[in-house]
């Protein structure tokens, strides 16, 4: 049984692949702080839960880890702008030190997520491939950058390295997020009836289901090395290229209720198409669409399942969480509470 190591795995992609892992019969050491709840992830008799910080990683955690999947970040644009030091820190630096890590052990394969993000904005007509210029605008997008020119240079015919590209990410996952464009639109329709869309919906976005960008991660552990090792794949698929004003109709059309658009904010500068035929070319395709994604989304939330809290806003959780830290050490005496 191989064994995976997974950092980001209590994340919102994270949940959903460790999962997939597990039912594909590898064995996982699932590494991350689980900010979000350690509940997410199933009990399972080959999963290893170790709760760390990737910037703190001993080499002894590589010991029998066949590939790494570093999922690890802090994830969204809000998020890296208001943390900006710690987003190049662990985003960037702990990634690079984690493939190091990682090579000197004996790992065989490792795998960065990425993002489309870093074409950034594109000219009209453009579809982004893997040797198009990046254009990164925003701090989550410098860093991810940063993180690929890190450990691309470590591969070598002992030790495959692939950069993955995401789409931005939607569905459902349970660590939901419902910073993400798709998955807002679906809450915002699901609960009010009203569809937030930012201004001014020209704007293209290239996207994907969580459970396609985790198959595309799956998929690399097994790709022929000599395909993939050095290499940078875009993941997602034209089909999910979206101009944001027609993705607002085509989620609206697939929920079963009546659903207004609602414009809301500045324009968003970011605009981008992106094109997947470098890794369909190897057999890869993904499978769903926003409407796929808008109905698992809204099921979930009326099944009560989901519900929009601060843990589903990214940025706003990590906001409570720091809030909540100062106010126990403002508190603490002798190391406790009332029991001290």
């Amino acid at each position: 049984m191989e064994k995976v190591l997974v950092t980001g795995a209590g994340g919102y992609i994270g949940t959903t692949l460790v999962p997939m892992l597990l039912g594909k019969g590898y064995a996982v050491k699932a590494v991350d702080r689980y900010f979000f709840g350690r509940e997410l992830l199933p009990e399972h008799e080959n999963l290893e839960i170790v709760q760390q910080d990737t910037r703190l990683l001993d080499p002894s955690l590589f010991a029998g880890v066949d590939h790494v999947i570093d999922l690890v970040a802090i994830s969204n644009d809000p998020s890296g702008e208001e943390f900006s030091d710690e987003t190049y820190a662990i985003n960037h630096l702990s990634r690079v030190k984690t493939a190091e890590l990682a090579k000197a052990a004996g790992v065989k394969r490792y795998i960065l997520p990425s993002s489309c993000s870093l074409y950034g904005f594109q000219e009209p007509g453009v579809i982004a491939d893997e040797t198009t210029p990046t254009n990164p605008l925003t701090t989550y997008a410098k860093a991810n950058e940063l993180a690929e020119h890190g450990v691309l240079p470590l591969a070598d015919d002992a030790f495959t390295v692939v950069v993955l590209r995401q789409a931005t990410v939607y569905g459902f996952s349970p660590r939901m997020r419902f910073d993400l464009a798709i998955n807002g639109m679906v809450y915002g329709a699901w609960k009010t009836g009203v569809l937030p869309l930012m201004r001014d919906g020209t704007q293209w976005r290239p996207m994907v289901h969580v459970r396609d960008t985790a198959r595309a991660q799956a998929f690399m552990l097994t790709a022929p090395a000599d395909k993939v090792n050095g290499q940078i794949f875009n993941v997602g698929s034209d089909a999910n290229n979206y101009q944001l004003g027609p993705l607002a109709e085509i989620v609206a059309k697939a929920l079963p209720n009546e659903v207004k658009i609602d414009w809301y904010g500045d324009p968003d500068h970011r605009s981008y198409r992106v094109g997947f035929d470098k890794i369909e070319a190897l057999g890869y395709k993904a499978e769903l669409t926003a409407e796929d994604g808008a109905r698992d989304v809204h099921a979930a939330l009326s099944e009560g399942r989901i519900d929009k809290t601060t843990r589903t806003i990214t940025l706003a959780w990590y906001k409570e969480l720091i809030d909540w830290h100062r106010r126990v050490k403002d508190l603490e005496v002798n190391g406790g509470m009332l029991r001290i």
